[in-house]
């Protein structure tokens, strides 16, 4: 039988005892170095944090500068291009031109039918004449508006179209209820709009 293996002893307690001899002696100068250190970031922070406040400060201030020019180009006020005139709902004499053109309409007879459809072309070009727009005819006039100022101009248009087939081919213009009575629609809704009826 062969004796165990013996492994020889080995004593760490000087390597151990070396190393924190040395850590001893570094801890000082390590501490002395932060100390250096620290002043020197401080010294460089100062500054470098003065100059990105004033940078930041600075851009704040351009940055109001863009939006109050931002809401002047978008905020405007708009200005109409006409003076919007609104008769009241009780206005007597717009009530007795309308209820003309509503007894007209409600007749058995063509021709009271095409009379109300020209009551009701003269009430709108008094309408528009007060609202400010230009032209010889209702024609020009209803050129001369913009669809966003107007929703009902389609109205307008279908309507006035009858009423000039009635003033160009006249009574040889065969026009059914049907279509007298679509026109009326049109004025009325035009009417409506503008709080006129």
């Amino acid at each position: 039988m062969q004796p165990a293996l013996q492994l020889p002893f080995i004593d760490f307690t000087d390597f151990f005892r070396g190393i924190g001899t040395a850590l001893v002696d570094f801890y000082p100068k390590f501490l002395e170095g932060v100390k250096d250190m620290t002043g020197v970031l401080i010294g460089i922070s100062i500054p470098v944090s003065l100059f990105f406040l004033i940078v930041i400060v600075y851009c704040v201030e351009q940055l109001k500068k863009i939006r109050n020019k931002e809401g002047e180009m978008f905020n405007l006020k708009v200005v109409p291009a006409y003076e919007e005139v609104k008769a009241s709902k009780g206005d007597a004499e717009m009530a007795r031109r309308w209820q003309s053109v509503i007894a007209n309409i409600s007749t058995d007879n063509p021709n009271d039918w095409r009379q109300a459809i020209i009551d009701a072309y003269i009430i709108l070009d008094d309408i528009l004449t007060k609202m400010g727009y230009q032209g010889a005819t209702i024609g020009e006039k209803l050129q001369r508006v913009a669809k966003g100022d107007f929703a009902t101009l389609n109205d307008a248009w279908e309507a006035h179209k009858v009423r000039n087939m009635i003033a160009h081919e006249g009574s040889s213009f065969s026009l059914n209820h049907h279509e007298a009575k679509k026109a009326i629609d049109g004025y009325k809704k035009v009417f409506e709009e503008f709080y006129y009826i």
